[in-house]
């Protein structure tokens, strides 16, 4: 993962995600990735939950 924390507390689930990286292009070049889970990963202490997270920019000109 890149730039995500996930914590659980009771049932819910909380993501944190700072907007202010950058882990430069994506493959197609198209955008610039702030944070990945690079896949689709278990939530931390539930691991039949499973959670695929993206998230990105339009590519700067």
């Amino acid at each position: 993962m890149k730039n995500v924390d996930m914590k659980v507390e009771g049932s819910t689930l909380t993501i944190t995600v700072d907007l202010s990286k950058d882990f430069g292009p994506s493959s197609s070049g198209k955008t610039t990735i702030i944070a990945t889970t690079e896949g689709n990963v278990s939530i931390p202490e539930r691991e039949e939950v499973k959670i695929g997270l993206n998230i990105y920019t339009k590519k700067s000109s």
